[in-house]
């Protein structure tokens, strides 16, 4: 005690982080044993994903959710500078981020594969169909980064690894603002396939053939080892996976329609 304030001795604020485990462990245990039934659950999952998963395939799990179990709600968080971090704690049920992301220390399961494509406005007729790597690199970029250290995408780091330095000259908190940050510009963008065929009817984007392919990257959700026997984190993951493959097969041919006009 200092005066009249409680501070935690140092031996205690060493035991903190392995009581706050073995209190988590204890209580997913107990869960572990509960049954659940999704039509009278209030459950709260709470999920780290990006606005790129929200737009384009979140939205029909909570539609779906809201059918098979109304009372249970989300609390979805933007990707942050350390989600693992929160995983291990269990503060979050899942993290929906590109394999590529995946930490090795808790389970996970894949959702769905995509691609990355160079975009440019539609009203942009100065810009050829096809451009060079030096045409490529030279041309503005409008670029998204995430949480409070910016971190690249997938599509940035493969760049980077590639040695490839192109010149961004808007960087945006997300996928989702890059099309109307395009739009009247003559700045060019990479961007998942299916978030260009979202935007198709509102922001109209013209697909670029680039001389290097762009990454293809696999979706996937992870979830806390901790919860790996909770029967309401079990339903949930089902729910996810047979979504995304539901998504998959009726995407397809608007996907390929896409490829076939730009000619890749």
């Amino acid at each position: 005690m200092n005066g009249r304030e409680l501070r935690l001795t140092p031996r205690a604020e060493g035991l903190a982080s392995a009581v706050r485990e073995t209190l988590l462990q204890v209580q997913c245990s107990i869960i572990s044993w509960e049954p659940f039934n999704p039509s009278k659950s209030d459950r709260c999952f709470r999920i780290v994903l990006s606005d790129f998963m929200m737009l384009i395939y979140f939205n029909k799990i909570i539609e779906r959710v809201a059918r098979e179990a109304p009372a249970v709600s989300f609390e979805l968080l933007p990707l942050d500078s350390d989600p693992y971090e929160m995983l291990s704690r269990g503060d979050v049920d899942f993290l929906i981020v590109p394999e590529f992301f995946l930490s090795g220390a808790h389970p996970s399961a894949k959702l769905f594969t995509e691609k990355f494509v160079c975009v440019a406005c539609s009203t942009n007729v100065d810009l050829p169909s096809a451009l060079t790597i030096e045409q490529y690199v030279s041309t503005g970029h409008v670029a998204a980064a995430f949480g409070r250290f910016l971190k690249p995408s997938v599509e940035g780091w493969f760049l980077l690894e590639n040695g490839i330095q192109r010149r961004v000259e808007v960087v945006v908190q997300g996928f989702s603002l890059i099309p109307p940050v395009l739009r009247g510009t003559n700045r060019i963008a990479n961007l998942p396939l299916r978030l260009v065929e979202h935007y198709e009817s509102t922001f109209p984007l013209r697909i670029i053939n680039l001389p290097l392919p762009l990454p293809v990257f696999t979706e996937a959700v992870q979830w806390p080892a901790l919860h790996n026997a909770d029967p309401g984190s079990i339903w949930f993951r089902e729910i996810l996976v047979e979504e995304a493959s539901r998504m998959m097969s009726s995407n397809a041919p608007k996907i390929h329609g896409l490829l076939q006009q730009s000619g890749s």
